[in-house]
């Protein structure tokens, strides 16, 4: 009885520890100003998060109580009997983790918010047993493991006791983790989690162990993982119809707003598309921070996410007409190629057609009018030519960076690739009275890498010879002139792209005319109607914006086509009203009603 007492006060100090914060605070002085972090090692690696200075006292608090709290289960521990104290541990071959270690490893996310997602696996670890696993992928920091982590803060001391998470190295293999499979199935194991299952060779040929065997007789097993291509191939083949999917690389508006408390739509232009945070300084920290570290999560998260999976599919015989750039250690440098080449077609199409074509009057006029800073700069600068300078310094930079020649047949499977991961979508641009499709729009998924990877581009350009004849005071502006439209441009996919894949029974597409455009249409077939939107980024309300809108050719032959046209709506930064008949929306509560 007395070794049962000190077990369960053991138990409760081990729980109480859990919750608390561990580490030290240290502090960096930066221009004279005091910054203070929590600095601590997890899984072997050292992490450290910015902590406001108001905060700074409460935290140090928790820290010490954590520290003698420990001290107290030290000594507690050391009253246990040799034999009662030691725990009987069976010899797992691959990196197992079960029992308080597990509360402790899900203790620092308790209070973090959750992804919609975080609902399907909880459906599915707690509803009935169907014989099928759960893959949870997506591309690097985008919550996969938080979401398990989370999933395990909420389960009770019994669940726990019945759970195991398994970390994957390339050195193990299916044999390894078949063997510690039956040992947690003899034990009565009800969950398991493995994370990077993907990174064992054999993963894709012998997938369906895991559900023909262990899912088959009850067992819960979730596969996380960032090698999504790896997944959807073996969804193909060995786990045909015996697995659920739950893809977490789209991160849209409203979940980066909800989930790391982030607001505005500049913001999300800037750095969205990964759950990076870094404390209240989130961007310093941030996946798409830089040019630097955009490139870097494009090579380790896509590229090489793709040339494994090929790999170890059909013994690599899936390359296609990849094959010849593999063999020759190309392959990974021709899809960074490829996803630098959407973004500089992005940049130029901005550069030729928004920036080219902005109604410069009117900004004319207004920077004449400025209270605080006139300036008569557009009536000095040729942004005509400016503009065709710098698309012909485009396209100079994308052929002096080729090594090798891609072919079309390349460019085309590759695309094919970052589609199935989410990366990149589609949207139409088609024309009227003929309604032809005339292009494709692609849009990348995660605005911060697109945005990361076009500032530089446009930054690098402008500080080119040939624009040595405009002041350092002209070259800013025309630099900040360009990052609006990028901005603007990007505003713009970010709302047709929620827009289409919260719609998927309509048809969401670009709409020109002979002169204009309709920045977004809704066709809806089944009602035979539709509505119609321009997209601005401005916080101010301004009669041309809504001019197309109001056109009535361009409205007639849209509702000849598509069907009356239900909805008159500019998007923009600023407060939603109506006037004079045009609903003016914010952007980004449209967007937080979308998803």
């Amino acid at each position: 009885m007395e070794n049962q007492s000190l077990l369960e006060k053991i138990k409760a100090l081990e729980e109480q520890i859990a919750l608390l914060p561990k580490g030290s605070i240290g502090q960096k002085t930066v221009n004279g100003k005091e910054y203070y972090y929590q600095r601590w090692t997890e899984n072997k690696k050292r992490k450290e998060k910015y902590i406001p200075a108001d905060e700074v006292d409460a935290l140090k608090q928790e820290i010490e109580k954590r520290k003698a709290l420990e001290i107290e289960l030290k000594a507690l521990r050391k009253q246990m009997p040799a034999a009662a104290s030691k725990k009987p541990e069976h010899a797992f071959l691959t990196n197992v983790r079960t029992g308080s270690g597990l509360r402790s490893f899900a203790a620092p996310v308790r209070s973090f918010k959750k992804r919609d997602c975080f609902g399907t696996l909880h459906d599915y670890l707690y509803g009935p047993q169907q014989d099928k696993v759960f893959i949870l992928y997506g591309l690097r920091r985008t919550g996969k493991t938080t979401l398990i982590r989370q999933i395990l803060a909420e389960m009770t001391d019994e669940e726990l006791a019945k759970t195991a998470f398994i970390q994957i190295t390339g050195k193990d293999t299916l044999a390894s983790v078949n063997q510690d499979l039956k040992f947690l199935e003899e034990a009565e194991f009800r969950f398991v989690f493995f994370d990077e299952v993907t990174l064992m060779e054999d993963f894709i040929s012998g997938a369906a162990l895991f559900s023909d065997v262990y899912a088959a007789s009850g067992m819960k097993i979730v596969l996380s993982g960032t090698d999504s291509l790896g997944f959807l191939f073996s969804e193909d083949e060995q786990l045909y119809d015996r697995c659920i999917l739950l893809h977490t690389t789209f991160i849209p508006y409203r979940e980066f707003e909800l989930v790391l408390g982030v607001k505005g739509i500049d913001e999300y232009i800037h750095y969205g598309g990964t759950m990076s945070l870094g404390g209240v300084h989130y961007n310093e920290n941030s996946t798409f921070a830089s040019k630097s570290s955009a490139d870097e999560y494009v090579d380790s998260a896509i590229a090489r996410n793709i040339q494994h999976s090929l790999r170890y599919y059909q013994d690599g015989g899936h390359f296609r007409h990849l094959q010849e750039l593999y063999e020759h250690d190309e392959l990974t440098s021709a899809i960074n190629r490829i996803v630098e080449d959407i973004n500089h077609r992005f940049t130029l199409e901005v550069l030729t057609e928004d920036f080219k074509s902005s109604d410069l009057e009117i900004s004319r006029k207004n920077l004449r009018r400025d209270r605080e800073h006139p300036t008569d700069i557009l009536d000095r600068i040729d942004l005509a030519e400016v503009t065709e300078r710098l698309r012909h310094l485009l396209e100079i930079r994308n052929r002096s960076e080729q090594s090798i020649e891609l072919s079309g047949v390349h460019g085309a499977e590759i695309r094919e690739y970052l589609s199935l991961l989410d990366l990149i979508r589609d949207v139409g641009v088609y024309a009227l009275p003929s309604a032809e499709k005339l292009r494709d729009r692609t849009i990348i998924t995660q605005p911060g890498l697109r945005y990361a990877q076009a500032d530089a581009l446009v930054s690098s350009l402008l500080q080119d010879q040939t624009m040595s004849d405009l002041s350092i005071q002209e070259r800013n502006y025309v630099l900040d002139r360009i990052r609006s439209e990028v901005m603007g441009r990007m505003m713009e996919d970010i709302v047709l792209l929620e827009t289409a894949l919260r719609n998927p029974k309509k048809q969401v597409f670009v709409l020109q005319f002979a002169v204009g455009e309709f920045d977004m249409v809704v066709f809806d077939p089944a009602a035979a109607s539709c509505e119609i939107y321009e997209i601005k980024h401005s916080t101010e309300i301004v009669p041309e914006q809504a001019r197309h809108l109001l056109d009535s050719e361009k409205c007639a032959m849209t509702e000849h086509r598509y069907g009356p046209i239900k909805k008159k709506t500019v998007l923009y930064r600023g407060t939603t009203q109506d006037v004079d008949g045009i609903r003016y929306v914010n952007v980004e509560e449209y967007l937080k009603g979308v998803f």
